[in-house]
């Protein structure tokens, strides 16, 4: 896929709030995280469970089901059960919505 995809408004989530789209068949979702918007597929690389529903501690994602913790900015690890990190999608505001790109 090389199309940017709307997402929201910029406005349309507060700080801490995210929402899933799906692009072709993944699942990616979609947070705003210090006035700032940053996108990570929605699957727990320890389970394959979902993500979006964990818990937010800064800038870090606490998944609901065995407690692995990643980086919302980068997909990075943070903390075991979980050694692979997560997809990361780019994101870019464009007259005051938020898009992203499958890569």
């Amino acid at each position: 896929m090389s199309d940017w995809v709307e997402v929201i408004a910029v406005d349309g989530l507060a700080n801490g709030e995210n929402t899933v789209i799906e692009i072709e068949g993944t699942a990616i979702a979609v947070f705003k995280l210090d006035d700032n918007f940053y996108a990570i597929e929605d699957v727990c690389t320890h389970d394959g469970t979902e993500i979006a529903s964990g818990r937010i501690e800064g800038d870090e994602i606490i998944c609901s089901r065995h407690g692995a913790r990643f980086c919302v900015k980068t997909g990075q690890v943070k903390s075991a059960p979980a050694y692979e990190a997560m997809r990361c999608f780019p994101t870019r505001i464009d007259a005051g919505k938020v898009f992203v790109k499958e890569d």
